[in-house]
């Protein structure tokens, strides 16, 4: 169809939820919203909720989901990558998701798969860079030294990411290193965020460890991911340092969220048994940074397990909900909040007239319901389903 109404029973725009609220569609975009349905096109009725194309804000996409998924991308070659990659969007699609921004590949595999038809548009980090052995160097984004994290930077701008990705400390899919301990220095990270600038790129770090978050907080990053706030006594977050991540404008993508049971790596297994924490723990403590005013996006770190497949963000955005953060703000973590991050708040992640009709119909209305987010029963990409 070039043009048709999609007249849903409610509609959330991306910031507020409406009822009875007619959406118009014409060559892709969104042409109108409200008012009286135009004669002559068609119509698609639903008892269900309108919303924007949802938004996957840290994903994996070259990961299977499968155990060990991470462990076997530098065996992949070009030919298999792009296999797990297509397979991850069309997964992704069928969650509603329709774009996504990918956190580490390898060979920038993922970059090659923008503005191909058919998939949600892609963000795109290349290999975060690492350090040597450090969180994820299998993905080849290993530097040591400031003219190697320089050329690394550099790299990155020439490849034409749309974000650089800096592992700040140790994580729990890479034996070896440590989640708690800091993989740069201070100078390092502050280069890095000052090489990437210069070159117009945004910074998001991997945080698991409250020294790692403080020192990527100190280097100015744009964005924090996970952002865990783990220590030796537990999951610790001042007053003070949510503050500070909210007054310096910083983004966090949490990555709750998990589908079916989920069984955590060894090093965060340890973690957790060690110091009596539980994952209501780090929901609370996720909660407190949006209480606290900082921004926070919802991306599943799909790809990399089991308990993270690809199409999991409703999982993520449930998760904010059960921790008391407030619905409609939940959802624009993944639609208008996350559009505003990834630079494209101009054309996507809302419903408004010219924007694009990325859209996705749930079937009952996720505002009294989070659950349903997880039950699309139609998307549209550009206005096609």
């Amino acid at each position: 169809m070039d043009a048709f109404v999609i007249r849903a029973a409610r509609v959330f725009d991306g910031e507020r939820a409406h009822d009875d609220l007619p959406v118009v569609v014409r060559d892709g975009r969104i042409d109108a919203v409200g008012g009286p349905v135009p004669a002559g096109l068609p119509v698609v009725g639903s008892p269900g909720t309108l919303l924007p194309g949802l938004f996957d804000m840290h994903t994996h996409l070259c990961g299977d989901g499968a155990p060990g998924a991470l462990d076997r991308l530098a065996g992949y070659s070009a030919d298999e990558l792009d296999q797990v990659i297509e397979r991850a969007l069309r997964a992704q699609l069928a969650a509603g998701v329709t774009t996504v921004r990918d956190l580490g590949d390898r060979r920038y595999a993922t970059l090659r798969w923008r503005g191909r038809p058919g998939v949600p548009t892609i963000l795109a980090a290349g290999p975060p860079i690492t350090s040597v052995g450090g969180h994820c160097w299998n993905m080849g984004g290993e530097a040591d030294g400031p003219d190697a994290l320089r050329a690394a930077v550099a790299e990155r701008a020439e490849r034409g990411v749309d974000v650089v990705k800096v592992m700040a400390s140790g994580g729990g899919m890479t034996p070896g290193t440590d989640i708690m301990a800091c993989q740069f220095t201070l100078a390092e990270l502050r280069l890095i965020v000052e090489e990437a600038h210069a070159a117009g790129l945004p910074v998001t770090a991997h945080a698991h460890g409250t020294p790692a978050v403080e020192q990527a907080v100190a280097a100015r990053v744009d964005g924090i991911e996970h952002c865990s706030c783990f220590t030796p006594d537990g999951i610790r977050m001042s007053d003070e340092l949510a503050a500070t991540i909210a007054g310096q404008d910083i983004t966090v993508c949490p990555t709750l969220g998990a589908v079916g049971a989920m069984t955590p790596p060894p090093a965060l297994q340890e973690f957790l048994v060690r110091t009596g924490s539980t994952i209501r723990d780090r929901i609370g403590q996720v909660a407190r940074l949006a209480a606290a005013g900082v921004r926070i996006v919802s991306g599943g770190d799909s790809g990399i397990s089991p308990g993270k497949p690809h199409g999991m963000v409703a999982s993520s955005v449930e998760w904010l909900v059960d921790g008391g953060v407030d619905t409609a703000a939940a959802l624009a973590s993944a639609t208008s909040v996350a559009a505003d991050v990834a630079g494209l708040g101009g054309r996507k992640g809302r419903i408004r007239p010219g924007f694009d009709a990325d859209l996705v119909l749930v079937d009952g209305d996720p505002l009294t319901d989070i659950t349903a987010l997880a039950r699309p029963e139609r998307v549209w990409l550009a206005g096609v389903s």
